[in-house]
């Protein structure tokens, strides 16, 4: 007499394996740490406009953007890690991460880029950002 046996897609490992790892972050193959990341962000307002500090540890000045686009500000960087390593040495566990880090977020008012400014010092980076003002309502001329 045949024997029957059913067929469960889902135990087979490959399929196991597949949703184990469906909601975890990409990894970076070379380095383990995920692909990408983003940083922490605190945002303060004050009556002059807002305060935005953002934690970049690791990052030089010169690798950092910040961009603004009307209510939009995005600031984006690379984080770079030496890779020199000496003779006979090898690595045995990474935690660092280097790669692309991207942040962006929307002000309820417009910012204005030329009143506002940018320090980085110590792994912070500070934005103040200026309000810009509003313009007042133009009439138009009926012909």
């Amino acid at each position: 007499m045949a024997r029957i046996q059913l067929y469960d897609p889902f135990a087979e490992t490959a399929f196991d394996d597949l949703f184990r790892t469906l909601f975890r972050p990409v990894r970076n193959e070379r380095t383990g740490a995920p692909a990408q990341q983003s940083f922490r962000i605190d945002v303060t307002e004050d009556d002059k406009g807002y305060t935005v500090h953002a934690e970049l540890p690791g990052v030089a000045k010169d690798d950092i953007q910040v961009t603004i686009e009307g209510h939009q500000v995005t600031i984006a960087a690379e984080a770079k890690r030496e890779t020199e390593r000496r003779e006979g040495e090898r690595v045995l566990h990474v935690e660092r991460f280097a790669g692309s880090l991207f942040r962006s977020f929307t002000l309820p008012v417009e910012v204005d880029e030329a009143a506002s400014a940018a320090k980085y010092e110590n792994g912070v980076l500070e934005l103040r950002l200026a309000r810009k003002m509003p313009q007042a309502g133009r009439k138009l001329s009926i012909q």
